[in-house]
């Protein structure tokens, strides 16, 4: 299954061993008891072409070193991932670890493809003495990893959608500091930072129809707004007031945004900062690396990271992420060997050794380290992202693949002017309701659970 691509320089000087890491302690008398049973066992798992994946792969030699736990692992596009995923637990496949998006997390735990991780932690011969599940973040784990009260996964490659700016243009336009509103970003920043004739340009927000449209455009500017997708009824909240303020705001920042925005992706937003084609974006946590690498940004010493915008409501930030948890459909010794594995991957231990190729973890501790705030422009701005935030930023329950694709397409039109942006939120409300109606959460089947 170890099919590596990778696309970028940075992650072939990675592999290269460019990027040296320190040895990694893995509370190797825990570990190496609780693995005893499990030596030569293989296990399975899907990853992404993601730096925090790439982190892990680095240290992966540790880890089947001490344990004598083979990690097989497929690197797949995020695409494809749970379709992928779906597949494998339907047909009873050979995955014994669940890469679980935090959209995915209730079609998962309640199609029973995940295991509760209280099956592990009640036998202590398995059970890692130092799991503090506190340690976590609250918010992380909640939203990326609990569903119906209960914990099924430990939050992995997690993110926080960031202001990234290049502070050389912003000082060249007057500004000392970013914005602190999307107010203060669309009248003030974004007129002195905007030369078409140039091709410069103030922001990008990425919205490529598909996830990225809905999660990454769509989403991110209806809850500082004061909006929300749903009522706590789970009936449309698009056609309120202030999810309109929030959609309108973003037509009417598009003139602020290169040409051709509703086709850019992740890559196109971040190489349009880091070429110097805009000055700002909102992008993930996880794209730090490779705005501060030599090889794929001209940023430099200009790279500047903070919270994302305040709105009207407050600063209520993208929220986006992953957990990994133990694939109900694997033998008893490989959920056992993949929950040592799950554990290790997401341990206070690792998490050092895990920043610094280039991962983010969900532990607080790590955040704490005096040098690792030094040297990390993004952390101190993510950690103020996860004090608060919507842990339903994106709805988790099953319904949210065929929803994400309505709000694809129609927020896509409202962007390319094709309809109104109420035009646009009636259309989606309607197909959204019926979609949740067969689904069973208006006549009782199924609890107002997101």
């Amino acid at each position: 299954m170890r099919k590596l691509l990778y696309a970028s320089l940075s992650a072939v000087a990675l592999l290269a061993g460019v990027v040296s890491l320190p040895s990694v302690s893995l509370a190797a008398d825990w570990l190496e008891t609780a693995a005893q049973p499990f030596k030569g066992k293989e296990i399975n798992v899907i990853f992404l072409d993601r730096p925090g994946y790439r982190a892990v792969i680095k240290l992966l030699p540790e880890f089947e070193k001490k344990t004598g736990i083979k990690v097989n692992y497929e690197i797949v596009p995020y695409e494809n991932t749970r379709e992928k995923q779906v597949l494998n637990f339907t047909s009873n496949g050979d995955l014994t670890i669940a890469l679980v998006d935090l959209v995915w997390i209730g079609e998962f735990a309640e199609n029973n493809w995940i295991a509760p991780i209280d099956e592990f932690t009640a036998d202590k011969s398995i059970t890692d003495p130092n799991l503090k599940l506190e340690g976590f973040f609250p918010l992380l784990l909640d939203a990326f990893g609990s569903w119906g009260g209960k914990t099924y996964g430990l939050p992995f490659d997690n993110y926080s959608g960031l202001l990234f700016y290049n502070s050389c243009q912003l000082k060249e336009a007057g500004f000392e500091k970013p914005p602190a509103t999307w107010d203060e970003l669309m009248k003030d920043y974004a007129p002195k930072l905007t030369d078409a004739a140039k091709n410069r340009y103030a922001f990008a927000l990425q919205s490529l129809r598909g996830e990225t449209q809905s999660a990454d455009s769509f989403m991110r500017v209806l809850w500082p707004f004061g909006g929300s997708l749903l009522t706590k009824e789970f009936k449309s909240n698009l056609l309120s007031a202030e999810s309109q303020k929030g959609l309108t705001f973003r037509q009417d920042l598009m003139k602020y945004m290169p040409p051709g925005i509703v086709s850019f992706d992740h890559a196109e937003a971040v190489n349009a900062l880091a070429q110097g084609q805009v000055s700002m974006i909102t992008e993930w946590s996880a794209f730090y690396g490779t705005l501060t690498d030599p090889a794929t940004s001209k940023l430099g010493d200009c790279l500047g990271v903070a919270p994302e915008p305040a709105g009207p409501a407050g600063r209520l930030p993208a929220l986006g992420g992953f957990s990994l948890a133990v694939a109900q459909q694997a033998p008893d010794d490989l959920k056992k060997a993949s929950w040592l594995f799950i554990q290790w991957a997401t341990s206070e231990e690792i998490a050092r050794p895990y920043v610094e190729a280039g991962g983010v973890s969900g532990r607080t501790s790590i955040y704490e380290q005096a040098d690792i705030k030094a040297k990390y422009k993004f952390v101190e701005p993510m950690v103020a992202s996860w004090q608060k935030g919507v842990p339903e930023f994106r709805p988790r329950f099953p319904a949210w693949p065929a929803i994400s694709e309505v709000v694809a397409e129609w927020g896509s039109k409202m962007m390319l002017g094709e309809v109104t942006t109420e035009a646009g939120a009636k259309e989606i409300g309607t197909r959204m309701e019926s979609i949740l109606g067969k689904e069973g959460y208006y006549d009782g089947k199924k609890e107002l659970l997101q």
